[in-house]
């Protein structure tokens, strides 16, 4: 028997307490997650395209793959968070705390990371092609093999 994803799309959760919710794949599309708390949650692979996660607590969530395109994080806490292969193209992360988050292999092409706060993040072989990153704090963060403009393609 297999597993359907949990569909949410749209809904309104604003200021929920989804502390440790296990969110599995669900579909969370153009949710209204503002204020929310979803610390440690697991939200890994879960559908977040659209969504608003203004102010939402997601310290130490699991969002590795998840699909968080043109998603609104602004000031958003995912400090020690798991964002690995994690989609975050076009997504607002304006004043949003990434302290020692997990953003390996992450696509973060076109976000909007103005004034975040990324000390001691892992950005190992994230993709930040055309990202805004002015003001924001990388101090102490792993830049291996980081993609920060169009790779040229092979001849």
């Amino acid at each position: 028997m297999s597993r359907r994803p949990m569909s949410l799309k749209g809904v309104n959760l604003s200021g929920a307490d989804l502390t440790e919710a296990n969110l599995w794949g669900a579909d969370l599309t153009e949710a209204n997650l503002t204020e929310a708390n979803l610390s440690g949650a697991n939200l890994s692979w879960a559908n977040l395209t659209g969504a608003d996660l203004t102010e939402a607590d997601l310290f130490l969530a699991d969002l590795s793959g998840a699909d968080l395109f043109q998603a609104n994080l602004f000031q958003a806490d995912l400090s020690g968070a798991n964002l690995s292969m994690a989609n975050l193209t076009e997504a607002n992360l304006t004043e949003a705390n990434l302290t020692e988050a997990n953003l390996t292999e992450a696509y973060l092409t076109l976000a909007n990371l103005t004034g975040a706060n990324l000390t001691g993040a892992d950005l190992s072989r994230a993709n930040l092609w055309g990202a805004t990153l002015t003001g924001a704090d990388l101090s102490g963060a792993l830049l291996i093999d980081t993609v920060w403009k169009d790779p040229s393609p092979e001849r």
